[in-house]
Order: structure tokens, then sequence, then C-alpha cells
């Protein structure tokens, strides 16, 4: 099959090449952009049962749990607001509710210094999860804000839609700044390997096109229910350039290998595709079903993540055995230009010394390398899971301005911290003490730096009574003009504290909010993470002695907390399956059940070693509290696909070899030819998630970090030590029940003996 597909791109190379850029550009151009539809908020993947998510729908009357939300902010520097000012505010208000998509704008509260003022911008749900929509919708407010500026005087636009597409647009900056620096260093690392021009750009740009296909294609699958992260979209970049260009390494190199076998371009081609054309479709296929095997996960982000990539390499995988093979076929020997592959015997090479000293002493080998991945998993001895960042704002944009603005003079509170809710079975205006009550409770908890309620919004302390008072004087405070109507004769400063306790008491009076600071720590931190069990049980505490009939903890500690919950149920829920399919895959294409149980194996070893290596890096070097709880679910799935991919070249060479050779020749043979391609391959792989760890911040800086490390263990030392030392070890029982073992290996000549005695080399292998 692989041969009649060589064979077919060969014959039609320019009416492939023509269809697949075609069939690019149309899907650029005709589907939606994956920096679209992406989602900022982790918290926003939890299941609908997680308790922050139900803490964030009791939450719901005060609009914080509503992602289509925005927040109008204006203040005046030094001094209040003027007549002037708030003149401006209105009629920013009325025509912000002439906006599409735009679908309500009502006032909302003004800070106790009188200089800052807010409205709320209710979005429709065409702008859930920003987007084209929600972007033009956002700078549709924004162009109004623009408009006849005053000196001294300004208006921002905050809140969860406007942070996200600001986030949106910061994203989409720093995927196309990973997607440069990976193309550098994988172009620069290339030219060092092939000494030449062309090759590095011909084996680039099928990895190129791919990474540019497979964005509108994910983007188009999220209509189908695929939940597409901006995580994802940086570990696509990483992913898709990186195995794209390793599919397009063993590719090249056999053709190479089969030119200086003196084939023809055409003939070597044909050859590559048919000998590699198995091994790099079966090593996309334990990717693809390693991240397929996500779908079983509870947390979404994980099962968006999953089918999105399994996607990418799908595509990776169609154009490397295709559009390659076309584009060599075009440029012929002239891809290797300046030198040319000459005809000639095979060079042992460095890989070949190494190999032959490794099968001369393989329990020796076996033992080193089991012995170094176990001490860099000692380090987990360490492992704590961290906070994380959801996103945040951006800093210099204009909803970061907006949310400083809130800070400075509604207080930290007012941003997005924590809430702590309570639904009650009777209306609080009937009995304004309990909110007295349960301020009081929480207060006194100690788990609680700060306590803000209705009893003092807008930093006004207002008694109980005062509050029943004004409730049957003026009304439900929600509807409650910005300005003091005339003739109600009321304190200013009271009128506003109570017109802002509407962000406090839902407006049926049954649901009331405290917004908290932690003793804990940040909102964002390990030690706010590690305290939610404590704080929902003191929460529930103060529910039972106000009657309430539901409590809830929302914000970034509470979904912080659901995650990693949910994290460390989903890895021992989807490890199982990503072992078992995995064993499958090597199963079928190695026609043997023994080797696949050491290749698991010796890759899962290599998961906790960098995943130890991680951990000693940012927690015991570092310093740091935790490591991100997302860092070992995903180092899990890609460490054991990805490093199966080399396994994969590696044994099937091997299996090629040992049909001519006696065992031990093999593996020289075969780790001398493969050895500089899987090296190539494990530091093009390596790097480009190394470019996360450089470009980005945060968890992905960590997941970066992580995944190359793995790479690089499992390219040095389990491909290098471990497994030719267990295929020399376990001889033919590597193959069995496979005609292999049946009938012996390399003819009459034993299976087991002494190294091969090598000739002089004659440099590095090819």
């Amino acid at each position: 099959m692989f041969a009649a597909i060589g064979r077919f791109s060969v014959r039609f190379r320019w009416v492939i090449v023509v269809w697949w850029v075609a069939a690019t550009v149309l899907a650029v151009l005709l589907l939606p952009g994956i920096g679209g539809v992406i989602k900022n908020d982790t918290t926003a993947f939890l299941p609908t049962n997680s308790p922050s998510v139900r803490a964030a729908q009791l939450a719901a009357p005060f609009l914080g749990g509503n992602t289509q939300v925005g927040t109008l902010v204006a203040t005046r520097q030094d001094r209040a607001l003027t007549a002037v000012d708030n003149d401006r505010f209105d009629a920013v208000e009325r025509e912000a509710r002439h906006v599409a998509n735009v679908v309500s704008v009502r006032d909302a509260a003004v800070s106790a210094d009188g200089q800052a003022r807010t409205a709320i911008i209710e979005f429709s749900n065409a702008t859930e999860g920003g987007g084209h929509a929600g972007a033009a919708a956002v700078a549709s407010v924004r162009g109004i804000l623009s408009q006849e500026e005053l000196p001294g005087f300004g208006i921002f636009l905050t809140g969860p839609l406007p942070e996200l597409v600001d986030q949106q647009a910061a994203g989409n900056h720093t995927a196309n700044h990973v997607q440069l620096l990976s193309a550098i260093f994988i172009l620069v690392l290339l030219a060092l390997a092939f000494r030449s021009a062309l090759a590095p750009l011909v084996t680039l740009a099928p990895a190129g096109l791919a990474l540019a296909l497979a964005g509108p294609l994910i983007a188009e699958s999220s209509k189908f229910g695929v939940q597409i992260s901006s995580l994802m979209q940086l570990l696509l970049t990483a992913l898709v350039l990186g195995a794209g260009t390793d599919y397009g390494l063993f590719l090249i190199f056999r053709y190479r290998e089969n030119l200086r076998r003196g084939l023809s371009a055409d003939e070597a081609i044909i050859a590559s595709v048919e000998r590699v054309g198995e091994s790099i479709s079966f090593s996309a296929l334990t990717v693809i079903a390693a991240l397929l095997s996500l779908v079983v996960a509870s947390f979404g982000l994980y099962r968006g993540v999953g089918p999105g990539l399994a996607i990418g390499i799908a595509v990776v995988l169609v154009v490397e055995l295709t559009f390659f093979p076309a584009l060599l076929s075009i440029f012929g020997r002239a891809v290797f230009w300046p030198s040319t592959p000459q005809p000639g015997p095979p060079k042992v090479g460095r890989w070949g010394r190494i190999a032959a000293r490794v099968s001369g002493r393989p329990v020796a080998a076996l033992v080193i390398g089991t012995a170094v991945l176990g001490a860099l998993a000692s380090s987990l001895v360490a492992y704590a899971p961290s906070g994380f960042d959801p996103g945040g704002y951006i800093v210099g944009s204009n909803s970061g301005i907006g949310e400083a603005v809130l800070a400075q003079h509604f207080g930290v509170a007012s941003l997005s911290g924590t809430d702590v809710v309570f639904r009650l079975d009777r209306d609080v205006w009937s009995d304004t003490a309990l909110l007295d009550q349960a301020q009081d409770g929480l207060s006194s908890s100690g788990s609680f730096s700060s306590v803000t309620g209705a009893l003092s919004a807008n930093g006004v302390h207002l008694p109980p009574e005062a509050l029943s008072s004004a409730y049957r004087r003026l009304g439900p405070p929600g509807a409650l003009a910005a300005t003091e109507p005339a003739g109600t004769h009321v304190d200013p400063f009271f009128y506003n504290a109570y017109r802002a306790t509407a962000e406090f008491i839902s407006e049926d009076g049954r649901t009331i909010l405290y917004r908290v600071g932690l003793v804990a720590g940040s909102p964002g931190s390990t030690a706010a993470l590690q305290a939610i069990p404590s704080l929902r049980a003191e929460v529930a505490s103060v529910g039972r002695s106000i009657g309430a009939t539901e409590t809830g903890v929302a914000g970034q500690a509470a979904g912080a907390a659901d995650v990693s919950s949910i994290s460390a149920s989903d890895i021992l829920r989807v490890a199982p399956l990503v072992m078992v399919v995995l064993a499958i895959l090597l199963a079928l294409v190695l026609r043997s059940l023994v080797a696949p149980l050491y290749l698991v194996a010796s890759v899962g070893l290599s998961y906790l070693a960098s995943l130890g290596l991680a951990v000693a890096l940012f927690v015991i070097v570092g310093g740091q509290l935790g490591i991100n709880f997302t860092l070992p679910f995903f180092m899990f799935v890609f460490i054991m696909a990805l490093g199966e991919d080399y396994n994969i070249l590696l044994m099937t060479r091997i299996r090629e070899e040992a049909a001519t050779l006696p065992l031990r020749q093999a593996v020289v043979a075969a780790l001398g030819t493969t050895g500089t391609t899987i090296t190539s391959a494990g530091l093009v792989l390596a790097g480009t998630f190394g470019i996360l760890a450089i470009a980005t911040s945060g968890q992905v800086r960590q997941i970066g970090t992580g995944l190359s490390l793995g790479i690089l263990l499992d390219t040095f030392v389990v491909r290098t030590l471990l497994v030719p030392s267990a295929v020399v070890l376990l001889g033919r029982w590597n193959w069995w029940p496979s005609r292999l073992f049946t009938v012996g290996l390399g003819g009459p000549q034993p299976v087991d003996g002494p190294p091969p005695v090598l000739a002089a080399p004659a440099g590095p292998g090819p």
C-alpha cells in the first residue's frame, strides 16, 4: 500500500502540490480562524456539577458568571466626577445600547470618593467565547469611548468579555511569535544536520502547510462540540511543527540512504515511502489514539485538547505521505545541494559504535539507564499541585486599565477574586440582620482577610436598620438612577452606598453575596487552592447559622481546586487506557506481544523521570510552591505517545535488519542508520516544545519545559540504552509469536553472539 502511495505521489507530483496549496488557501479563507474560537478561562471547562460551577450559578443574579458581560468604568483624576463627566457617561450608555449584539446597559455604582462610576453592559449570546462577533461588539463600544475625550477624564471597557477579547488578541500574537521562533529553530537545526540549503526548507514546508490547514479545520470542529483553549492553540503549533518535521526527517533520511545505495531519485522516494510509511503511520496513530483517549476525561480542557490535536496530527500524516514525497520528486537530488549523496557502503558512524557497546554489555546498559531515570524520578517526593493563572487581564490593554481603575476606587474585592454566596429560603429585606450575622460569621472564621457585602458596599458602613429603612423609602436598589432624584432628601454618600447594595443582594432578595480576601494568599496561589476545602466547610457552617438552603464559594481559587481534583482523577482514568491502546498499536506494527510490554514500560519510566526533573527544576531548585496540576496529565499523554514514535522507528528497523542479520548486528545496524534521524527528530521536537518555555509564562512555560525534558530523556536514554539492551537480552522472544520468532533470525546464524567487529568508521551515520 505504501509503495503505491509513493508511486502515486511521484507520478502526480505537480497535481498533488497544487491541490494541497489550494486546499490550504481555501480553508484559511473560508473557515474560521482558531484564534477566534478559543476559551481562556480554564474553569469554563469544568463539569456542570463541580462545586465552583454551582457557586457561579448561584452568583448569576449578579452577572458574575455571565461571560457576555462588560463593565464600563469612568474616572476623573484627582477630584470627583463633574456634571459634564456624568453627562458624557450617560451619552456613552445611550449610544452603547444601539451597538450590534448589546442587549442592555444599566448603571451600577459610584465610588465612595466620587471619582469613578460604573455601568454593566450585557452582550448577546452571539458573543459567547469572544471570536469575531465578540471582538466586533467590544471594538464598537470602545469606538464610542474614544469620541470627544475630556481632559483628565477617561472611560474604559473591562469585564469578562472585553478581557477575553484582549486575551484572544494577545494569544494570537503569542502563537504567531511561537510559530516564528519554532520555524527559525527548526531551520537552523536542519541546516546543521543536512549541511544543505534546500533540505531544511523542503522538510519544514509540509509541516508548515499542515499547521496552516489544521488550524481552520480544528476551529470548524468547535461547531461540533470540540472545546478549544489558548493552551491547545500553542500546543498545536509545537506539536504539528515538531511532529511534522520529525516525520519528514524519517522520510528524507531514508531517501538519502536509498540514494547512497544507488537507486534513482524517484525509486529512492518510492522505496522510502514503502519502508518508512508504515512506521510514521503507526507513529501518528499512536499519537492520535492517545489524544483521542482524552475524550473519557471529565475536564473539558482535556477533552478539547485531545480531539483538536488529533485532527492536527491526522493532517500532518496525510500531508507527509503525499505532499512531501511530491516535493522530493520535484527537487530530486538537488534537495541536498550543495552536497550530493554518492553510492557507497553503509557507514557505521558514532551511533553504530554506541550500539556496539550497548549490545556488548546489555545488562550494564539496562541497569545504568534504569538507574538514571529512577534517580530523576525520585524528585517526585517533592511534588505538589500549584495554583494557576486563568488568563487575567492584559496589562496595558483597555481592559487592564479599567481593572486598575476598579481596584483603585472600588477596592480589590471588586475584581474577579473570591465570592461567597448564600441562597436563602426567604427575602433578606424582611430580616436584614441576617446580613450582619453572615458577615460576622465569615469575619470571625479567621480564613478571610476582608469581607465586603451589602453592609459595607462602596466603602460606607450601613447598619441593617438603615438598609431596611432605605428599602422601604427608596425601593429596590437595582432600580435606582445613577444620580439622586430631586426631592428624596437623602445624603448622596448614603444614596450611592445603598444603590451599590444591588451588587450584593439579588433582585428577589433571596441570594446574598460577599466578596472576600483570603488569608491564604492571592486567589491564584497554591496556598489559596489548598485552602478551598476548609473554606467551603466554614462557609457551609455560616450558611447553616443563617438558615441558608445552599452555599457556595466561587472564583479563581475555587475553580483551581476543582480543576486540580478533577485532573488527578482524570489521569487515573486515562493513563491505563492510553497504555493499553499504545500497546495494541505496537503489537500490530511489530507483530509481537512481548516487545510492546517493555516499550511501554520504558517510556512510562521516562515519563516519571521527566516529571521528577520538572519538579526538581521548578520546586526544589526554583523555589516554586508546586507544579501546575495540568502538567502531569499533559506530560503523560504526550511523552507516552511521542516517545513511542522513536521506539517504532527503531524497532521496525531492527526487525527489518534482523531478517538477514544476527540480532546483535541487527541492533548495531539499525541504531547506526537511524541514530542521526532519531536524534535530529528528538532535538526538533524538544526544541519546539522548548520554545513554549521561552516565549510564554506560567503554566504554559512549565508544560513546555516538562515536555521538552521528556523528549530529550526519551531520545538519549530510552532509545540509546534501555531499548537496545532489552532487545539483545530478550533475543528472539522480542518477536513472539511472529514469523521471526519461529524461523529464527539471520538464517543459520545464531541469534546471540559476540558483538560485531567494526571496521574503521567513516564519519557520522546518515
